[in-house]
């Protein structure tokens, strides 16, 4: 089931029921988002503040899809916390941290721009020098970064320009921002590969 079905079924079941429907729809997409496959959350985001342009709600917006993170990331945590990971596993995840820019828990800041962390609750749990409460901060603080500067744009369109122009320049904007995110997570990926091939040519 690819991400658009699954974001439609949520509208679907919960967007009739008005503004707290559409704010559970945001909550359970982040979630998603966190814990099993990636949804796009920035393009749910600027539906969601199209329900109703304002700063009002788009600070209710905000602070649902940073709620939705956390409860994805600390309820993935604390499955992963349960199950007994091989260390054959732990050993593939560190190497695979420590090879980014960043090795701790501040790259859940640089995976707001390049994703290169999927399912953080799991890595916080795996890797041993990480911990819990640095890792909310930074997923928390990255979270109302970028959604706070979408939203944030979001509202300037609409206040600059009329409904139906407002609604396609947010849009051009949030995918814009979806496949500049695509290219620099590719960008890093494919350094870190480089990187490896050349770091193992030497051994």
């Amino acid at each position: 089931m690819e991400f658009f079905d699954i974001g439609q079924i949520i509208y679907d079941i919960f967007g009739p029921y008005g503004w707290w429907g559409i704010l559970l729809c945001v909550l359970l997409i982040f979630i998603i988002d966190s814990m099993i496959f990636p949804t796009l959350p920035e393009l749910f985001t600027v539906i969601a503040f199209m329900y109703s342009p304002s700063l009002e709600w788009a600070l209710a917006i905000l602070l649902t899809l940073v709620v939705g993170e956390f409860l994805g990331m600390t309820t993935l945590f604390l499955i992963v916390e349960r199950i007994h990971v091989p260390k054959k596993i732990q050993m593939i995840a560190s190497r695979y941290v420590n090879f980014l820019i960043i090795g701790d828990e501040k790259i859940l800041l640089v995976n707001r721009i390049a994703p290169m962390i999927p399912f953080a609750g799991a890595f916080v749990s795996i890797i041993d020098s990480w911990t819990y409460r640095k890792a909310v901060f930074y997923l928390a603080t990255g979270a109302a970064l970028k959604y706070g500067v979408i939203l944030a744009m979001s509202g300037f369109f609409y206040t600059v320009f009329s409904g139906p122009t407002a609604q396609r320049i947010t849009l051009t904007f949030v995918i814009s921002i979806i496949i500049i995110s695509f290219l620099f997570s590719y960008y890093k990926k494919k350094n870190r590969k480089e990187g490896k091939t050349n770091e193992d040519s030497a051994c």
